[in-house]
């Protein structure tokens, strides 16, 4: 199955001059934990309600703070046209629940989810795998090394 046919498509962008309050207020609103950050229709990075904590409120920045001071600018992103099964494997490896979607000339078109390819897969073997992957320890998303690194 292609990404297209299982992706959301109707996807809420912070833009990157917003505050990280207003986007909080956003996630809110549409009970999500993630916003991709995008001018138009490019992508430009990613913000979590955990880049809020951490990288905003935990680093003591304040609720005016723009998206783009915390926003993670290295996003991965997988195409509409790709299939599910090797999107899933690539989530996996990649640690990550939801990946951006985009088309060949790289504007966002969607999100997909490990919740979208399991409710469009048969047997959820291949959101199954993909699970058993991010659940491990560690990855290079983990904040915890990140804020290490940069010296703190």
């Amino acid at each position: 199955m292609r990404v297209s046919e299982a992706m959301t498509r109707d996807v809420c962008v912070a833009r990157p001059d917003h505050t990280i309050e207003e986007a909080a207020r956003m996630m809110l609103a549409i009970d999500v934990g993630l916003l991709p950050v995008g001018d138009e229709d490019r992508l430009l990075g990613m913000i979590s309600d955990r880049d809020i904590a951490v990288r905003g409120i935990g680093a003591g920045k304040g609720p005016a703070t723009t998206v783009g001071e915390i926003m993670s600018p290295d996003v991965r992103y997988c195409f509409a046209d790709e299939d599910t099964a090797h999107v899933a494997r690539n989530m996996g490896e990649l640690q990550v629940r939801r990946l951006p979607v985009v088309d060949r000339d790289k504007r966002l078109v969607g999100i997909l989810s490990l919740a979208d390819v399991a409710s469009h897969e048969n047997d959820g073997r291949r959101a199954g795998n993909a699970l058993r992957e991010i659940a491990q320890p560690g990855g290079e998303h983990n904040q915890g090394d990140e804020e290490r690194g940069r010296g703190m």
